[in-house]
């Protein structure tokens, strides 16, 4: 799988200064407290932040920083690329191109949430750019990538719901693409779907259970709602007999399929 290399540099601050660039005969951009140099830049720089190269783009949502840090872009998920004998969804190398465009001689600025890594050792964090500007947001703004909320990780959770619903509105990137139509679940087959996919029919019944909450929807489909996120969902009685959209993985038991969602941006009234 083809890579993306850029030049390596780490820039801590752990306090308010001064900082500035410029470049050498070498065309590397070396940085500085001091302004000595002729045509030197100044740099705003926040205190207690750090600026990064991407040494690697994996995908539209994996990044291994110059340090090694390998980081998973919050609240976001962008279509797969090919690796080994997987081929690409729909979409994934476009935003796999973009992210390389995009941070190809910028510096970054990484910022965490509640959860500082997942469970395969990735740093969860959102990026910004030298120039501030919000990288995960912006994927999603490009119809690039679809929201997808893990709480309690909901720093930037308004942004990001925003920019996914301006970019489906205006059918952008995925949303534009027959592979992410909506499906109706009574038009979901033995095999089921792989991937991220939208499912769209009728709630039959609401029923708690010791750990989550089911929407049923049919004999076949139920969406599940962990209890401990109960909170941020309206009241879920209220979709008994509705109509509505959602929006995630399906897990296969037995015959039936079930989706786990965790956050209200996943479920659309229509």
């Amino acid at each position: 799988m083809k890579k993306l290399l850029i030049l390596v540099l780490f820039l801590p601050v752990l306090v308010s200064a001064e900082v500035y660039q410029w470049k050498d005969a070498s065309r590397e951009v070396p940085f500085s407290d001091r302004s000595s140099v002729p045509d030197s830049k100044k740099i705003a720089v926040e205190a207690g932040v750090g600026l990064y190269r991407v040494k690697t783009v994996y995908d539209g949502d994996t990044v291994v920083l110059e340090d090694g840090q390998k980081i998973r872009l919050l609240g976001i998920n962008t279509p797969e690329v090919q690796h080994r004998d997987k081929l690409a969804d729909a979409g994934g190398e476009d935003a796999k191109n973009w992210l390389i465009t995009k941070l190809k001689d910028t510096n970054v600025r990484l910022e965490t949430d509640a959860e500082k890594t997942d469970s395969y050792g990735r740093t969860l964090g959102y990026l910004f750019t030298e120039n501030k500007e919000f990288i995960n947001q912006s994927l999603l703004a490009e119809g690039l990538a679809e929201v997808s909320i893990f709480p309690p990780n909901l720093k930037y959770v308004n942004e990001l719901v925003t920019a996914s619903q301006q970019a489906e509105k205006a059918k952008l990137g995925i949303w534009k693409r027959p592979e992410y139509a909506v499906i109706p679940v009574d038009e979901l087959t033995e095999a089921g779907h792989f991937g991220w996919t939208r499912l769209v029919g009728k709630v039959k019944s609401v029923h708690p259970a010791k750990k989550f909450v089911y929407l049923q929807f049919s004999d076949r489909f139920d969406v599940r709602i962990d209890m401990e996120w109960l909170s941020l969902f309206p009241e879920l009685n209220s979709y008994q007999g509705k109509t509505i959209e959602v929006r995630g993985w399906l897990n296969k038991r037995k015959d039936k399929f079930s989706m786990l969602i965790r956050h209200p941006s996943a479920i659309k009234s229509l």
